[in-house]
């Protein structure tokens, strides 16, 4: 079962890979056809320059050109004014404005808002336009003469400017639409993982129901048959653990009745259960913390969960070794913490021992952390995690649960 979370593991790293792959591509053909634009738009300026130059040259002709002159004026005339899309500034070589184009002057209803009127209002834009342009690249020289110079400066385009923006905002848009996918599938999973654990434990607390019923009552008659009084006690004992395991799966799924208890008694019966339970060659130590640590608690479920950690750890050492179970209270937490020196857990399954299925036994079904996760988190709004894990030295489980400050 290790394999899956593996392989999970894997599929999600190469699908952040696929994914950014495919954003970079995304990003870079959009670039590109930006870039293609800029370019274009440059091109046109020059053809715009080159225009200028020429009626400008054309206006200083001798008086047997004029003719030919005015020809080529009115073509030239047409490529200036075809641009209308483009802002564009034509300066002398000073910095003086000798022309400006395309440019949307701010409108105000009352003049006073801007506290000038009109026309100096538009001067004053002007020259704000052409001091920020002439911090860019967007500069052309047009060298009428080896006297004169101009320059024209121009600004990217509306559609120029749009499509800059539109890579990132179609970015986040598949962003947002692929967390929110992701978040569904996410909780429909969930939902469903959940109707698989409470029918499962629904089912199992049925299944045990009728054969529990039938040994309490071969209990009873087991005294008659003359069976050792000790033997019967550690039979009822078993008997009763029975019935209260069928009640533990019984309440899964449903809401737990929770009760005002103090964790170290909660946390010393079941380590007193499981103390006769294992191998005498495992070494099992029970630290209670001082004082009474009142916590809100379903006993069963609670008992439940340390008893699994045991279990855990029992197993992790394969025989021998040592168990060590130790409670206290913080300002805001209570905690409880079930360290072993079994053969420890890798850093990277840290999270993953708490998936379903996961399981490092040959016959384990990979449950039993799963159910004791969702107990702690879910009905008692706490906490449970590897807190350290060394392969081959041991593992130190921790409970935090909130403490229930008005029994103090």
């Amino acid at each position: 079962m290790t394999n899956i979370y593996e392989l999970r593991r894997y599929g999600k790293l190469s699908f952040l890979i696929a994914s950014a792959a495919v954003v970079a591509l995304f990003l870079y053909f959009s670039n590109s056809l930006i870039n293609d634009l800029a370019v274009q738009e440059r091109e046109r300026m020059e053809i715009w320059a080159d225009a200028t130059r020429e009626i400008v040259s054309a206006t200083t002709m001798p008086e047997s050109d004029e003719p030919s002159a005015e020809t080529d004026i009115d073509f030239l005339l047409r490529i200036i004014q075809s641009n209308t899309t483009i802002p564009v500034l034509l300066t002398d070589a000073e910095g003086n404005i000798l022309q400006h184009r395309n440019f949307k002057f701010p409108v105000a209803e009352d003049e006073a808002d801007f506290g000038l009127p009109a026309e100096p209002r538009n001067v004053e834009f002007i020259n704000r336009k052409l001091a920020t342009l002439a911090r860019g690249e967007n500069k052309i020289e047009i060298r009428i003469s080896p006297e004169v110079c101009q320059y024209l400066y121009y600004e990217d385009s509306t559609l120029l400017k749009r499509l800059s923006i539109y890579p990132y905002i179609q970015l986040l848009v598949m962003l947002a639409f692929i967390a929110v996918v992701y978040f569904a599938v996410l909780s429909t999973k969930k939902a469903e993982q959940n109707k698989v654990w409470v029918g499962l434990s629904k089912e199992t607390a049925h299944q045990l129901g009728t054969p529990i019923s039938s040994l309490m009552a071969w209990m009873e008659l087991l005294p008659d048959m003359g069976v050792d009084k000790d033997t019967l006690v550690e039979m009822n004992k078993d008997v009763n653990r029975l019935s209260t395991i069928a009640s533990r799966f019984s309440k899964i799924g449903s809401e737990p009745k929770m009760t005002d208890e103090n964790l170290n008694t909660v946390i010393g019966d079941a380590v007193d259960y499981m103390t006769t339970r294992i191998s005498p060659r495992i070494r099992l130590t029970w630290q209670p913390g001082a004082g009474a640590i009142p916590v809100k608690a379903c006993v069963p479920l609670l008992e439940w969960v340390i008893e699994n950690l045991i279990k855990n750890a029992v197993d992790a050492m394969e025989g021998s070794g040592s168990i060590t179970v130790t409670s206290g209270s913080g300002p805001l937490n209570a905690f409880v913490e079930v360290a072993d020196t079994g053969k420890g857990i890798s850093r990277k399954n840290f999270k993953n021992v708490f998936n379903p299925g996961y399981t490092t036994k040959s016959r384990g079904w990979g449950l039993g952390l799963t159910l004791a996760k969702r107990i702690v988190e879910q009905y008692h709004s706490g906490h449970i995690f590897v807190k350290t894990s060394t392969p081959g030295e041991g593992t130190t489980f921790r409970i935090e649960l909130p403490v229930d400050r008005h029994l103090l």
